[in-house]
C-alpha cells in the first residue's frame, strides 16, 4: 500500500543565494550541506537539513524557466512542499481516479534515480506539491 512517509523538503524560491543564506545560515544557524546546479532545471539549490527532512533554497539561472516565472509574478518565498511517498506511480493513479489535476502525466526522473511528479497547486488549495519516490539504497 502507498503512503506518504515525510516531508522531504521545502523549496523556497529566492533571488540570490547567498543573500538568502544572511537569513538562513547566519541568523538561524543553519548549515548549508551543499550548493548544487541542475542544469536540466535550470536552477541552482543549497540544501540546509534540518531534522529528517530540508530546506533547499532555488534560485533560477534562466530568465525564461518556471522558477524565473514564479519569481517573477509572486516574488520570493515558499515555493513547493515535497512529500517523500513509497510508489509513485500508485500514488499518481489513486490521485488522478480522484480528478486532481497533475502537473506531470508521467514521473520525471533525478540522476539520481529520485523519481517525481507535481500536483497542480488548484488541485492543492494553491500549494504546489511535489510528490518523491527515492531509489533504495545501495
Amino acid at each position: 500500500m502507498d503512503h506518504i512517509k515525510r516531508i522531504h523538503h521545502v523549496a523556497i524560491v529566492v533571488e540570490n543565494i547567498d543573500e538568502a543564506l544572511c537569513f538562513w545560515e547566519d541568523a538561524l544557524g543553519l548549515k548549508v550541506q551543499e550548493k548544487r546546479d541542475i542544469p536540466e532545471q535550470q536552477v541552482s539549490i543549497a540544501f540546509l537539513p534540518l531534522g529528517g527532512s530540508e530546506l533547499e533554497l532555488v534560485k533560477p539561472t534562466s530568465e525564461d524557466s518556471g522558477v524565473a516565472k514564479y519569481l517573477e509574478s509572486r516574488g520570493p518565498g515558499m515555493h513547493h512542499l515535497c512529500l517523500e511517498v513509497d510508489d509513485l506511480d500508485e500514488i499518481m493513479e489513486r490521485l488522478q481516479q480522484k480528478g486532481v489535476q497533475l502537473i506531470n502525466d508521467e514521473p520525471l526522473m533525478s540522476p539520481d534515480g529520485t523519481r517525481f511528479a507535481f500536483v497542480h497547486p488548484k488541485s492543492a488549495q494553491g500549494v504546489l506539491v511535489e510528490l518523491y519516490e527515492v531509489p533504495p539504497s545501495k
